[in-house]
């Protein structure tokens, strides 16, 4: 009876995750969906276009931090909840912006709680699963991120010709569904209860509250400056490529607003598969070693994606460059392997995100760039990142070299050292 309880959390926590990090992913995409018409509606330049994006990956990189903090603190579920509920209610309300200040002050105050959110299931999912699923089970639900690329490239098609760019911001509203769900059916993770109560109790010789230092301490600074170098790098070349990448399509490419979003929507699916793929790939080959492959072949099949101009041709090695960038996925079962789960969504979520907020500076300085050179050119620059980040990957020690923890009810969590 207990091991149905068990087996009914861990996929109410694999249901929730994967809806949840679904919707983080359709809010960060649909500006990038909408720029082109918020261009002409607003008549803004590339750059403050540019600085649109930017300030939602700048409220990204704060809430590494602020939220892997409060989920420590005080609980996976509750940091889940507020995540979800404050950037859908944020970006409904650029429906009814006016100016673009008004939209960058909304764009900034959803990154905080776009940002938290994956650091929050990275953890969820680890202190769920035992240590044989994790790689598939983390991979799984970090492939909501492509279907949601695909379920925000589909209604940007349809919504933005027939009603508009301001109907597409309210569709963000179906994350409030996703909230009820996690609110009434999933349950908070037992490893964190179990790390709260031993040091409220005093049987855990650590502090009761958690502080970001510690991620900085105990043999953990090289780990965390590395991984947070390869984020930064990785998602600046993600994020410089993927915001301007629709405006590519449509400007330099000469697709309809239509077909680019079926082009978009295509590009996810391959993006999807790689996912789920990498994932299974993992947990056979080691997960460094996994993210490694991952990172140098997006860096590879960007640049030849870039080169591509046949519209035919463009369509089919989308999916092509796409499914190599699982390194999303993998960043969410391999890092939270690098710490304990006292700081386990502070640590992991702090190199994601704060890698993130670095990478927020890649849609503004692409967009000022764009001005001397064509964004065909840019975007086939951001192969070099991708490169970097995966050879700095191999800095980091084997997955099969880091000591895994057994969650449950009846053990202790070890710390990784």
């Amino acid at each position: 009876m207990e091991d149905n309880v068990a087996n009914s959390q861990k996929y109410r926590v694999l249901g929730g995750s994967f809806a949840a990090y679904t919707f983080d992913a359709f809010d960060l995409l649909l500006l990038a969906m909408a720029f082109q018409p918020i261009m002409n509606d607003l008549s803004l330049t590339r750059s403050e276009a540019g600085m649109l994006a930017t300030a939602t990956l700048v409220g990204v990189g704060f809430s590494s931090v602020l939220m892997g903090w409060y989920s420590d603190n005080y609980g996976r579920r509750k940091a889940m909840l507020w995540s979800l509920i404050s950037f859908s209610l944020l970006t409904m309300l650029i429906a009814v912006a006016q100016t673009w200040t008004q939209i960058l002050i909304l764009r900034f105050l959803a990154g905080l709680g776009l940002g938290g959110l994956w650091g929050v299931i990275a953890a969820y999912i680890a202190e769920t699963f035992p240590p044989k699923q994790r790689g598939r089970a983390a991979a799984f639900v970090m492939s909501s991120f492509p279907v949601g690329v695909g379920l925000a490239s589909f209604l940007a098609g349809k919504i933005i010709p027939a009603f508009g760019w301001r109907a597409l911001f309210l569709t963000a509203g179906a994350a409030l569904i996703v909230a009820a769900y996690v609110f009434l059916f999933v349950k908070e993770s037992e490893v964190w209860k179990e790390q709260r109560e031993a040091r409220r109790t005093g049987t855990h010789t650590a502090p009761e509250k958690v502080s970001v230092g510690e991620i900085f301490r105990d043999g953990m600074a090289r780990n965390t400056i590395i991984a947070t170098a390869i984020s930064a790098l990785a998602l600046f070349a993600y994020w410089g490529t993927t915001s301007w990448l629709p405006t590519y399509l449509v400007k330099e490419r000469g697709l309809s607003v239509a077909d680019m979003g079926m082009f978009m929507t295509i590009l996810s699916v391959g993006m999807f598969f790689g996912y789920n793929l990498f994932g299974w790939l993992a947990d056979i080959i080691g997960k460094r070693n996994a993210l490694a492959l991952s990172l140098c072949g997006s860096g590879v099949m960007l640049a030849i994606y870039a080169m591509t101009e046949n519209p035919t041709m463009l369509m089919w090695m989308g999916p092509a460059y796409a499914f190599f960038m699982a390194f999303v996925g993998l960043m969410g079962s391999y890092y939270g392997e690098l710490y304990p789960v006292r700081v386990r969504t502070t640590g992991s979520g702090f190199c994601f995100n704060v890698g993130r907020g670095v990478s927020a500076f890649a849609p503004l300085v692409l967009g000022g760039l764009a001005t001397t050179f064509s964004l065909q050119t840019l975007i086939l620059l951001c192969s070099i990142p991708f490169l970097a980040a995966g050879l700095l990957t191999l800095l980091l020690p084997p997955s099969e070299n880091l000591r895994r923890e057994e969650t449950g009810p009846k053990k202790q969590p070890v710390p990784v050292r």
